[in-house]
């Protein structure tokens, strides 16, 4: 029998062999995981606590039985009688492991918090919102009338606004008659007019006038993170704007593998179901914290999400989106009871509407990103790619519009990558190398100084984020460090002591403080091969939609998403993440899908919009395209094996190296000076 266990913690992704009875907290720390602790491990503060996953973990390889941790002892009881813990979690420093285990770190016992990258872009909301306040002056009751408190009022708003065959749902009514005579008859009516055909209804009822505007949420709910953005529904501010992380992370970091998990674990999606709608519950309440409103007056909101969430979110079986023909449930817009979605926080008969889904594996934020950017309407062809962990690709113009997803994986956001995390101070998210030394320079999260200004200081640098691992990559090959196959060269073919032989393979360090007790941040081979892999996945769903098109280029590529926002376009052509385009031409659409959805949230008319548009969209399917199979090797180079690059050339010359076995890495392209880069 063995005397250790593997331990895998999420979402870090990071993993290793513990002995039988180490603390979590412990395990932890031996493995550089990011989690908090104050009290010195003896579960006073209850910064560490933990949520262990049970079940069968496809994606991880291990099966998790129910022993897997040691039972809750005295300390924790304690805790959770005097303070409470949250159903399923565990105090790190006091729960031990005793098998196989897969750890979720939740986002509060993080040390270095989740920086959610979903900041509201500005723009200009055209108001026509689903969701009126309407002032009304109801009847009282009589002796001589027999009529309900519900008549009076629907009657009162027939005559007064000509709102007609007015519904409520039992949780309105159960507050009508207080709020009735509290504000002495006078009262505000919220009324949601979907625009669908559907009866007007009831949301919400405050007592006299109110003055203050309602509020409604949008949310963009993605598969790692969770943003939404509280917005005023009288002029379309945003009061407010928050993230989380998906706390489904612990079932799977792919969509793919939380398929799995509901096909392998009785009752998983409905495990996966209730956490997500706990974490909206929680984000709704942190907006209107940070807004400084009641919850109350949130009467609406609007979500986005891949086709997985959603079904998962609605508490539908999402085990046909993991096999052919990927049918969904449904995909038509939805107005929804908010408070059924896990929205309790807010208005009682809060209403939430969710925008159509394209296709199987195309979601309601890809129609999120339609809406945004309505290529629809321009006469240039545009390229637009959500990034993230399953990538939504739109091409189209006045003429047509084409879209396909294409399965990115993690690596973008710096999982799966051995020195790789979250977007969190600390993190390098920038990185340039002197072609010359071959030495490294950096920013991280939280400092705005480069690694080599002396106003840098000392901080924390804990490891490198997704756009800080894409941009270590372009430079690695612009500097001679990376062949196009994407071997890194030794020490001798390279000419810097940074590159360290690790096994058979070499490994490029960025940055060591193991001496001091520190990080040791490297980019190692399997991390090269990461990145190629979710890059010629993106790069080759772009080229297959092109090939559609008839075009072998396009005249705009637009990179939506919260990691978009943060990719340098220069080092994403270097990458070949992109097709081949002036660099002018390449622009950053911010958070797309959450300005769609805030969109939809402040115009019915944009709701009906989109959902004829959906219609005529039209969906590529990659995974029965013998196609994709073809661009997706040839994407594999860095840039590429075979489409020209004439733009990239034109600005940078990247060395002919050849690392492989025998190669000299010597080659005949002349090396460039940092000049010729570029911006």
């Amino acid at each position: 029998m063995s005397d250790d266990a593997l331990v895998i913690f999420t979402p870090s992704g990071k993993r290793g062999r513990v002995a039988l009875g180490t603390p979590v907290l412990a395990a932890a720390r031996a493995l550089g995981v990011d989690l908090d602790s104050v009290c010195g491990g003896r579960g006073i503060c209850s910064k560490c606590q933990i949520s262990p996953g049970y079940g069968d973990f496809p994606k991880h390889g291990v099966s998790v039985g129910a022993g897997a941790l040691s039972p809750l002892n005295a300390v924790e009881e304690r805790y959770d009688r005097i303070r409470g813990l949250k159903p399923g979690r565990r105090l790190g420093c006091q729960a031990c492991v005793t098998g196989d285990v897969v750890i979720d770190v939740p986002a509060e016992s993080q040390v270095h918090k989740q920086v959610i990258r979903k900041s509201a872009s500005e723009r200009v909301m055209q108001m026509d919102p689903a969701t009126r306040p309407l002032y009304v002056e109801v009847a009282e009751p009589s002796m001589h009338e027999p009529s309900s408190d519900f008549e009076r009022l629907a009657a009162a708003l027939e005559s007064q606004w000509q709102i007609k065959g007015l519904q409520a749902d039992l949780a309105v009514l159960a507050q009508l008659q207080p709020v009735l005579r509290k504000g002495n008859w006078q009262v505000t009516a919220a009324v949601q007019e979907a625009g669908d055909g559907t009866p007007p209804q009831l949301v919400a009822l405050f007592p006299g006038l109110r003055e203050a505007p309602l509020y409604g949420l949008a949310i963009d709910l993605g598969s790692t993170t969770i943003a939404g953005h509280l917005v005023a529904l009288d002029d379309g501010r945003v009061l407010a704007s928050s993230g989380l992380m998906n706390p489904q992370i612990r079932f799977g970091e792919d969509l793919m593998s939380r398929v799995s998990y509901a096909m392998m674990n009785p009752g998983g999606a409905a495990e996966m179901t209730a956490a997500v709608r706990a974490a909206l519950a929680t984000l709704a309440e942190a907006l209107a914290l940070e807004a400084g409103i009641e919850a109350a007056a949130v009467v609406e909101a609007v979500i986005v999400c891949n086709p997985v969430m959603h079904h998962l979110l609605l508490g539908l079986d999402p085990v046909e989106l993991g096999q052919a023909p990927f049918a969904l449930a449904t995909g038509q817009g939805l107005t929804l009871s908010a408070a059924g979605l896990g929205l309790t926080p807010i208005a009682a008969g809060a209403r939430a509407y969710i925008l159509p889904l394209i296709a199987g594996h195309v979601g309601a934020d890809c129609a999120a990103v339609a809406l945004s950017e309505a290529p629809e309407t321009r006469e240039d062809l545009s390229l637009i790619v959500d990034v993230g962990t399953n990538a939504e690709i739109l091409l189209g113009n006045s003429t047509r519009v084409l879209a396909c997803s294409s399965p990115t994986g993690p690596a973008f956001e710096g999982a799966q990558i051995s020195s790789g995390q979250r977007a969190a101070p600390g993190a390098i998210e920038r990185i340039e190398i002197d072609p010359a030394t071959k030495e490294p320079r950096f920013r991280i999260i939280g400092n705005d100084h480069w690694s080599d200004d002396p106003a840098f200081g000392t901080p924390e640098i804990t490891g490198i984020c997704g756009s800080g691992i894409i941009e270590a990559v372009a430079e690695m090959r612009i500097a001679g460090i990376l062949d196009a196959s994407g071997l890194i060269g030794s020490a001798e073919q390279v000419g810097t002591a940074r590159c360290v032989a690790m096994g058979r393979t070499q490994e490029y360090v960025i940055h060591d403080a193991s001496a001091a007790g520190g990080p040791r941040i490297t980019v190692t081979q399997g991390d090269i091969r990461a990145i190629q892999l979710a890059k010629s996945a993106l790069y080759a769903g772009a080229r297959l939609l092109m090939d559609e098109m008839g075009v072998d280029r396009v005249d705009r590529v637009v990179l939506a998403g919260a990691f978009g926002a943060h990719i340098s376009p220069k080092h994403a052509m270097v990458l070949g993440m992109i097709p081949d385009v002036a660099l002018e031409a390449v622009s950053s659409a911010g958070n797309a899908a959450g300005t769609g959805a805030r969109m939809a949230l402040c115009s019915v008319a944009a709701r009906r919009g989109i959902e004829a548009q959906v219609r005529r969209i039209v969906k590529i399917e990659t995974a029965i395209e013998p196609r994709f199979q073809e661009h997706f090797v040839a994407a594999n180079a860095i840039p590429h094996a075979t489409d020209p690059f004439p733009h990239l050339t034109a600005l940078i010359t990247l060395p002919e190296v050849n690392f492989n076995a025998g190669g000299s890495g010597e080659g005949g392209g002349r090396r460039r000076r940092r000049g010729q880069i570029g911006a």
